[in-house]
């Protein structure tokens, strides 16, 4: 309209478009003077900066519920509402989990640890039961796994290995780095695992001998699906996959490195 306005004038363009021409001139006084905003847009313009800054600081994968508890966590009061809006506004949105690539193979030749936590994925201390697993990341110079330990009682990651193949070496390297990180006591603690052929293999087993851990697998066809001891691990899952293919390995590291 601001295009056209000296050609036909305000009033026609406005009754083309079916509109009040009260309209077009209150919209253009806002825009001369931002004052005369109203209340909820003068506020959208402050939530929007800490929208996109939530959202770009978390990898960009949170999704509005995230975003919204993460903001109210800095003592930003707004509503989950308004956070979903100001996203869809802004063209943000969380990660979304795509198709899955299998990475456990169960190795049926060897025998493999009781299920010692019996589906019950919660711990009293840190220290007190790790649960692990892999997954995939794709980069332009292909796929790399990357292994995970993760402390049920702190919900963080304590031990992780990239590699290009899925041999055992890369998951036991992922607990040496989480024992020698953590220092845990003998006896003391659980490794939790699935039943992939890296986890059961012997060179793990003696591992767990030797450093006088526990170890524990899921039941046969259950994978690691407790939601309170996976979401951490589902998360960086779908975040490693939101960001798109990595130009090479070394891009990678300083986000696992990071990785709350």
């Amino acid at each position: 309209m601001d295009l056209h306005r000296d050609t036909y004038g305000v009033e026609s363009i406005c009754k083309v478009l079916q509109m009040a021409p009260s309209c077009y001139w209150r919209h253009a006084a806002r825009k001369r003077n931002p004052e005369l905003r109203s209340a909820r847009a003068k506020r959208d313009e402050q939530l929007m900066a800490d929208v996109q800054r939530v959202w770009h600081a978390n990898w960009q994968v949170y999704g509005a519920d995230k975003v919204w508890l993460q903001m109210n966590r800095e003592g930003i009061r707004v509503a989950r509402c308004t956070v979903e809006r100001l996203m869809r506004k802004a063209g943000l949105q969380g990660v979304r989990r795509g198709k899955s690539v299998r990475t456990t193979t169960p190795d049926t030749s060897v025998p493999c640890p009781l299920d010692r936590v019996n589906r019950v994925f919660k711990a009293d201390r840190p220290n007190q039961l790790w649960v692990s697993d892999f997954t995939y990341v794709s980069t332009w110079q292909g796929w790399l796994y990357v292994a995970f330990v993760i402390d049920v009682f702190a919900r963080r990651i304590v031990g992780w290995r990239v590699s290009r193949t899925m041999q055992t070496d890369f998951v036991l390297d992922a607990l040496e780095q989480a024992l020698y990180e953590r220092q845990p006591a003998a006896n003391d603690l659980i490794h939790h695992s699935d039943r992939g052929s890296q986890y059961v293999s012997m060179r793990v087993m003696s591992r767990h001998s030797v450093r006088n851990l526990g170890s524990g697998s899921d039941p046969a066809g259950i994978t690691l699906s407790d939601a309170a001891s996976a979401s951490k691990l589902m998360l960086a899952k779908s975040g490693f996959l939101s960001l798109a293919s990595f130009s090479n390995p070394c891009k990678l590291l300083p986000i696992c490195r990071s990785w709350p």
